[in-house]
């Protein structure tokens, strides 16, 4: 840990080095990072260490490699949360889990009784639903990614109140900017009607692609949803369809 502050330390002591020189973003290569961490003390300054690359190079530090590290960073963020009334009946907190760099983000509701037992999304009956579809699509969990809107149990499954949504959707929104999928699938109408801004029904949103932040959005019925009316996974089936031509 003290070696992670000190080099974030060096790192910004660096930055702050080269923005008085005038530099609005350093276009380095990965390998020449150290470089720049090594040269940020004006008494250390060097510019023979500054190679020919670090001069002329392209384009800027490519971040995106990092984005596992940025999730991690959000996840350390929420911590133990106590910033809203789900926090007293929770087991754990049910962050999100999948690829970090997914073209397609499931978002449902909030936890169910087996997710807050695990700390992980979509793991009881509903999540096996979910699972299956994911496979049949041609993919595994592994190469999607899964959240909620929020990140506690609700009491007894209830749907998540207001102020509870209000207070908890920012971090699935910061998840999504990290992403950056190609594609999101609201699971459901909570997920659907807080990600897009609306109250319409989810059996008038699913179907229709809408857009978040330009990113595609795809409404349709939460697993949970299916579990008690079979005779629509096939309704479901078809948003699916439509999101993968939307990949193609």
């Amino acid at each position: 840990m003290n070696n992670k502050i000190e080099l974030i330390d060096k790192l910004k002591k660096s930055l702050e080095f080269y923005q008085e020189l005038g530099f609005e973003y350093l276009p380095l290569k990965r390998a020449d990072i150290s470089n720049v961490i090594s040269a940020g003390a004006v008494s250390d300054y060097n510019p023979a260490t500054i190679s020919s690359n670090q001069q002329v190079a392209e384009q800027p530090v490519d971040y995106s490699s990092n984005k596992e590290i940025t999730l991690e960073d959000l996840k350390n963020e929420i911590g133990d949360c106590h910033r809203c009334k789900l926090s007293k009946g929770r087991k754990n907190i049910v962050f999100g889990e999948g690829k970090a760099d997914a073209d397609i983000m499931f978002i449902g509701e909030g936890p169910g009784r087996d997710e807050d037992i695990q700390g992980r999304p979509f793991v009881g009956d509903a999540g096996k639903l979910l699972t299956n579809l994911i496979l049949k699509l041609g993919l595994r969990r592994q190469d999607v990614y899964i959240a909620n809107i929020v990140k506690c149990r609700p009491p007894s499954n209830r749907n998540p109140e207001e102020d509870e949504i209000s207070t908890c959707a920012p971090f699935v929104e910061r998840q999504i900017a990290i992403i950056k999928p190609k594609v999101i699938v609201c699971l459901g109408k909570i997920a659907a009607q807080t990600l897009l801004k609306t109250n319409v029904p989810i059996s008038k949103l699913r179907g229709n692609f809408f857009s978040y932040k330009n990113i595609p959005v795809m409404p349709t019925f939460h697993p949970a949803y299916l579990l008690r009316n079979p005779k629509d996974k096939w309704l479901t089936w078809e948003d699916m369809q439509k999101v993968l031509d939307k990949l193609k």
